[in-house]
């Protein structure tokens, strides 16, 4: 059965505070990005559809992960979070956070504000981020056999949203669960595309590899 396969991007660069900077994989984001393509080839996994965001990490984790040349489209592209946050501290004065533990706490709160309309002057509506990741998969469909697909947790979180009917506070916890190059899959069943499979790092799994389970 044709079926589309979402990848989070290998670990950026976590000392980042904003998007250019963060927009370039680790070290660790590589070697990430090798470890789930030899995962993939040694499992035969077949996708003659591949597809990534236009952002660097997109990008270079498609190509750590030795697949084909992908179709290259902005609309999965992740949403730009720390300008987000920016705009969340200078009008709210909401403190961006340093650590992990912060953005637990941060994250549904900006996510909230943005769905809310309280956040000025952002990027993009979250309508219409919305918009474009749903006509996004659309339009990939499942035709033409599977898809893998290269993007970023926040647009993960939105498509599960998007088929599972989930509040925000919902996607919020979805969007903190993710980790880099974990795996996301969706089934046709009926006219929806349903999740039946979520955060899957099968490549990270020897306890060796524990340490590269990351989240940021």
């Amino acid at each position: 059965m044709s079926h589309i396969t979402l990848v989070r991007h290998g670990q950026a660069n976590t000392t980042a505070r904003d998007e250019i900077n963060y927009d370039k994989l680790s070290d660790l984001g590589h070697q990430q990005a090798r470890w789930l393509g030899a995962h993939l080839k040694d499992t035969k996994a077949h996708h003659p559809r591949v597809y990534c965001g236009t952002l660097t990490r997109h990008v270079e984790t498609t190509a750590s992960m030795g697949l084909a040349e992908p179709v290259r489209d902005a609309r999965l592209n992740e949403i730009e979070y720390f300008t987000l946050a920016q705009l969340f501290q200078d009008q709210h004065g909401v403190t961006i956070p340093t650590d992990r533990e912060g953005f637990v706490e941060h994250l549904p709160k900006t996510f909230a504000a943005w769905a809310n309309g309280e956040i000025a002057d952002t990027p993009e509506t979250f309508e219409a981020f919305e918009t474009r990741v749903s006509d996004a998969l659309q339009e990939i469909g499942t035709a033409g056999g599977p898809a893998i697909v290269v993007t970023s947790g926040g647009l993960i979180s939105m498509v599960v949203r998007q088929a599972m009917g989930l509040d925000i506070p919902s996607m919020a916890r979805v969007a903190l669960a993710i980790m880099n190059t974990s795996m996301h899959r969706l089934h046709p069943i009926g006219a929806q595309l349903s999740p039946v499979l979520f955060n899957a790092v099968p490549h990270l799994e020897a306890p060796d590899r524990h340490f590269a389970q990351t989240h940021l």
